[in-house]
Parts: structure tokens; sequence; C-alpha cells
């Protein structure tokens, strides 16, 4: 099988459920201690310390000025918390959240090598014994922790049930035509979470977190400057082709693929261009995802 032909029905099985997700590239950091569920809460934009054991959720740590710093997922565990985050991602959440242990009973430590993390659908959940946690980093139903010396267990047992094994490829292809934001492919460090739709990452009843002033501003008395749009287009788009208007230029495609079906994209334009009629410089036409 080629390799399009292959991400073709690897981004098939993900949209039938019947696929699984290897997450060993992921980093995984591992925080423990006392004071853990009360530090991470004051830090992180999502609500963690009332997760039970078992439950995740999708979170960023922002810098004071309300930037994003990371995006990444959050699991409660009997012990502590796992952070699971893409490593392309340019700080691991380690070294970014450390400065702020101070006196603080908090530990942090990548468990990299020691743990492993399997994506499976909603579906395949209900066919595996072991317990997981969601919702998923990688958009599926159900992340699986294990000890990294029983990976290739879980790898034979999900591939004795006839599921597929997807690479980063049909992934990525699969989360541009859901229209889902992946920092810092469509977003960066000079972007707050208004830009790109990730407010709902946000728990906005917490006393505090990391740039919560900035936010609220920006939630209160304006709109970003820029924003990300999930459009559809009338011909091929590749990541960094200019976006205009009239031959005015006023944003990039930030992510795009033809894969699963016809031309899908994810932009960053300007505020006041979201509503006007988009090309690249190349005299594509493209439209706004229903």
């Amino acid at each position: 099988m080629m390799n399009g032909e292959k991400i073709e029905a690897e981004v098939a099985a993900l949209e039938e459920g019947s696929a699984f997700v290897d997450g060993s590239r992921l980093r995984k950091i591992e925080v423990t201690g006392a004071d853990a569920p009360a530090w991470l809460n004051d830090l992180l934009t999502a609500q963690v310390a009332s997760l039970a054991e078992g439950q995740a959720a999708r979170s960023l740590l922002l810098s004071p000025t309300g930037h994003i710093k990371a995006d990444f997922h959050v699991l409660r565990r009997a012990d502590g918390f796992l952070l699971l985050q893409d490593p392309e991602q340019p700080n691991s959440i380690d070294a970014l959240l450390e400065p702020y242990l101070l006196s603080s009973e908090v530990r942090l430590h990548d468990v990299a090598t020691d743990l492993g993390v399997t994506s499976v659908s909603e579906r395949v959940a209900g066919m595996i014994v072991r317990t997981g946690s969601r919702p998923s980093i990688s958009g599926l139903g159900m992340d699986i922790v294990f000890r990294a010396t029983d990976a290739w267990k879980i790898e034979a047992m999900l591939l004795k049930k006839n599921l597929v094994e997807v690479g980063t490829a049909a992934v990525d292809a699969w989360r541009i035509r859901r229209g889902v934001v992946r920092f810092p492919v469509d977003v960066g460090e000079d972007s707050i979470p208004a830009e790109a739709g990730l407010e709902e990452l946000i728990d906005f009843t917490k006393g505090c977190f990391l740039g919560q002033e900035s936010v609220a501003k920006v939630r209160n008395l304006g709109h970003p400057s820029k924003v990300v749009l999930a459009l559809r287009a009338d011909g091929q788009v590749g990541g960094g082709d200019p976006v205009v208007v009239d031959d005015v230029e006023v944003g990039v495609v930030t992510s795009a693929t033809s894969v699963g079906g016809g031309p899908v994209l994810l932009a960053r334009v300007a505020w006041g261009s979201r509503e006007a009629a988009l090309s690249t410089r190349s005299g594509v036409a493209l439209a706004h995802r229903s």
C-alpha cells in the first residue's frame, strides 16, 4: 500500500472508531505531593483539583500576560497527576512549572521512559479490560496508561481485536478535518486562547490561574487581533500559504490536508477579515466550514 493510501485507510479507521494511537512519543510528567492538587489548580486554566481518579482534562498554561505557553492533558491518578504533552511544543511542561515550585510540597518527575500511553476509541474502550482516562489527548475516546515494559502486550491485544494502529500523519489529518487547533502549529506563543476558541479550556469560576487578568480583559472588553478559522478550499492549499482579501494579505494557512475528502484547512487571519471573501495568494477560494 502506498503511503498516501495508508494514511487514507488510517483516517478511515479513526472515523470508524476501529483505530488505536501509540502515545510513546508524548512527554509524560508525574506531579505528586501533598500540595499538588491545589498547586496545579492555581496555575492551570482547567479545574483539576476536583478531578476524580481516572478523569482527565485538557488544559493550558498561560504566561502572566495571557499568552499560551503549553497545551496538554492532565490525568488524575491515585498518587497524583500525569501530564501528557505533544513533544513538538517548544517547552516541556515540567520546565515551565518548575519556577513556581518554591516551598510547595510538590514533586515533578519525568516518567517518559517508565510509562506508555495508548489511545483507543470509545467503542474499543468497551472491549478492553483495562481502565483508562477520558477525554483522550489524541481525540479518541480513552487513554490507557501502563508500564512501558507492557507496551508489547497492549499492542498485541489491540491488534488481536483487528484494530488498526495509526500514525501521527493520519492523526494530524483527522485533527484538521475536525477543525481542532494544535499548539504550536495553528497558534504560537504570541497567541491568546480567544484566538483559537480555546476559552473552553478555561474555568472562569476558579479563584485564580496564571494569566487570569489578561484573559478576563479580552473576554470582557474586546476581542483578539487574530482568529483561527476552519475552512474548506476549492483547490490544493498548503501550510504557510498566504491568505488574502482583495490581494491584501490578512493571514496564513497553518494546517491543511486533502486526506479523507476534499481540501480543508485551518488559517490564522486578522479579526477584521474573518467574514470577508478569503482566498490564497494563488487564487484558491476559501470558505467557512459549516
